[in-house]
């Protein structure tokens, strides 16, 4: 498969000398590279079907390694001479390992909005909608789940790029967002809520989709089914609880709501608050 890096993709004799399952550092360039057009860990590439398909290659091939391997036993090496490439070519794509996982994760967000909004084509009804679209996260990631508590390890670090909450996430988190605001602008719901807080539920609502994955990575039943009851048994409650603000005597209690959202939870996840 080495026939896939491109003509213009490093030769790939840097690396060399790195004694086996040991990371290694990313290789010096010969020259002084462009910035990276991409904020996602990636080195600036050209946008062929050939360095595509190479960039593809590593990160399924990655993917699988960590599946088999674990996370922290699978090097930048390894996925490399499995992928086919040479170390200076998927060094020239993901910049570090846990780059990796920054590809990954907009992979799977992209397919689970792909495949919630499939599922809930022909509903209108917000707490299916919101089921749907929380359960189809778990069939998504399902493949994943065995090595998912690694992953946690960095991504619960604050400073750390895989964290949800970071600039890296972003796209990612901006993906998941986005879907979120399908689910409840496409439901009959939306016509009938506060115009502001329609505005703002995507936000919690992917936080709420955030307590579900803190709970997955964690359960250990068979096919997570605590995870996929705590989904069925709290998503027509959030439902309610969002259908009740639009009553004219919980008016107050959605205000102190909305407060708490723009001044608390809008900053952390990178968001300007609502004026």
């Amino acid at each position: 498969m080495a026939d896939l890096e491109a003509s213009n993709e490093p030769d790939g004799t840097t690396g060399a000398g790195v004694p086996d399952g040991t990371e290694e550092t990313a290789p010096a360039p010969a020259a002084a590279a462009a910035p990276p057009a991409e904020s996602r860990g990636s080195r600036a590439q050209p946008k062929t079907d050939k360095s595509e398909a190479t960039r593809a290659l590593i990160l399924e091939t990655a993917m699988r390694l960590f599946q088999e391997r674990g996370y922290e036993k699978t090097t930048m090496r390894a996925i490399a001479a499995e992928a086919g490439v040479s170390v200076g070519n998927a060094y020239y794509y993901f910049a570090a390992k846990e780059f990796l996982i920054q590809g990954f994760y907009d992979r799977m967000t992209y397919d689970h909005a792909a495949d919630a909004r499939n599922r809930m084509a022909h509903t209108r009804d917000f707490a299916e909608r919101l089921e749907i679209a929380l359960a189809s996260w778990l069939d998504t990631a399902a493949p994943y789940h065995e090595f998912a508590a690694q992953f946690f390890r960095t991504a619960a670090d604050p400073t750390s790029s895989l964290s949800p909450f970071s600039n890296e996430s972003h796209p990612a988190r901006a993906t998941a967002v986005a879907l979120f605001r399908d689910v409840l602008q496409g439901s009959e719901l939306a016509p009938k809520l506060d115009a502001e807080l329609v505005e703002l539920l995507p936000d919690v609502l992917w936080l709420h989709l955030m307590v579900v994955v803190l709970y997955w990575v964690f359960d250990r039943t068979d096919d997570t089914e605590r995870t996929r009851e705590f989904v069925r048994r709290s998503t027509p409650m959030a439902a309610r609880v969002i259908n009740l603000s639009r009553y004219r005597v919980f008016r107050p209690i959605v205000r102190d709501a909305k407060g708490l959202i723009q001044d608390f939870i809008l900053p952390t996840i990178g968001k300007t608050a609502i004026k």
